[in-house]
């Protein structure tokens, strides 16, 4: 049996922020915690989202603008002590995933016993996740992660695992796509949270389970993104291209309830290991090695998988070897100035063995359409140096 459930309510337009008093009210909100992050603050962003709320008819609100770049399970409590302390009744993530994230594990421990790894889905904790959880309101400032319409988060926990939580009860009830939010995000992070979106819609594509709606919806997505990122890094007042990316994301995270793999077991690890390392730039530089890894695959091979994504690419008369798809993904990475590889973000390759038995265990592992191995994570971490 295959389970397809959507979603949430997304609204996507310039200028959506201004329903966010009327969608924290439908989900029962009466003072709700904002959940943002100092980069969101100084950039003028969170003022921005946050007008609606602070005109005539807005809800009253605290401010826990302290989320860290990958976040942490102290981060978690300290935002949990102001929701108690302000006695807030839900939440309000503004920014990118981090943000977001942070958000659904306050919404755990807000309302659950923890600690917090015991709700982490290779814990088995998601069944221990309830209806309790407090309500939640997503707006994105970012175009990559696409948490806002995902049931999951991840954190890293205090025993320095980067876990993730799921569960359909974190769930946003509204996701407020507004991309005037993005129109100032710099052409570093355009970049790798634009790469972070492409790879979602790429692994879930590939990922082996049945959900026909989400491959369309990841084609789709992937078809945005690779016609728009150029455009939305180059020229970040493209009112079009912001919303085209905005979109992009959103598909990809709307696509993965179907299953990622080995480009987020190691993004995963590797961010636990080192959590100075952006999400999204990890994924740009295991994407190609995992998709030449995926190649193997009987699921890619019968159902054409590698040529329908060339397909959405732009590219022409692509072979199934994987070869063609890898390096364009490639060489969109080096056009857009991320970096070439692991080597030039710092990692060497004496972490090599601690990042796979991270991605080992992690969630994404077993969702691959090929089950990797020691020797083949070994491989993928060597490719991608």
């Amino acid at each position: 049996m295959s389970r397809i459930l959507y979603l949430t309510q997304i609204e996507i337009a310039h200028g959506a922020r201004r329903i966010l008093p009327a969608e924290c009210a439908r989900a029962g909100m009466r003072r709700p915690l904002v959940v943002s992050d100092a980069g969101v603050r100084d950039a003028g962003v969170l003022a921005q989202a946050l007008e609606a709320m602070d005109a005539p008819g807005g809800l009253p609100y605290s401010i826990f603008d302290a989320t860290p770049s990958n976040p942490t399970e102290a981060a978690v409590r300290a935002a949990v002590a102001v929701y108690r302390r302000e006695r807030c009744d839900g939440l309000v993530a503004i920014g990118g995933g981090s943000s977001i994230d942070l958000a659904k594990a306050v919404a755990i421990l807000a309302t659950h016993e923890g600690p917090l790894a015991t709700y982490a889905t290779i814990e088995g904790g998601s069944d221990r996740i309830t209806a309790r959880v407090a309500p939640l309101v997503a707006l994105p400032t970012t175009a990559g992660t696409g948490s806002e319409v995902a049931r999951g988060a991840i954190v890293i926990v205090d025993d320095g695992r980067k876990l993730g939580f799921h569960s359909w009860h974190l769930m946003p009830k509204a996701a407020i796509l507004d991309p005037e939010l993005t129109l100032g995000l710099p052409p570093g992070l355009t970049a790798a949270t634009g790469m972070d979106a492409i790879a979602h819609c790429m692994e879930t594509f590939m990922a082996p389970a049945v959900n026909p709606p989400a491959d369309g919806i990841a084609l789709d997505g992937l078809e945005r993104g690779w016609a728009h990122l150029e455009r939305a890094t180059r020229d970040g007042l493209d009112r079009d291209a912001r919303w085209q990316m905005m979109s992009a994301s959103m598909q990809g995270a709307m696509a993965f309830q179907k299953g990622l793999g080995c480009v987020h077991s190691l993004s995963h690890s590797l961010g636990g290991v080192d959590p100075r390392l952006h999400h999204g730039t990890l994924n740009a530089v295991f994407l190609p090695a995992v998709i030449r890894f995926n190649a193997r695959a009987d699921s890619i091979r019968r159902e054409r998988r590698l040529q329908r994504m060339a397909h959405a690419m732009g590219l022409a008369g692509c072979d199934d070897d994987g070869h063609a798809v890898a390096d364009t993904v490639r060489a969109l990475s080096t056009r857009l100035g991320l970096p070439a590889g692991l080597r030039a973000m710092g990692v060497d390759e004496g972490v090599f063995e601690r990042v796979i038995d991270g991605a080992m265990a992690d969630h994404c592992h077993k969702t691959n359409p090929v089950i990797a191995t020691r020797e083949d994570y070994r491989r993928m971490l060597a490719e991608s140096m």
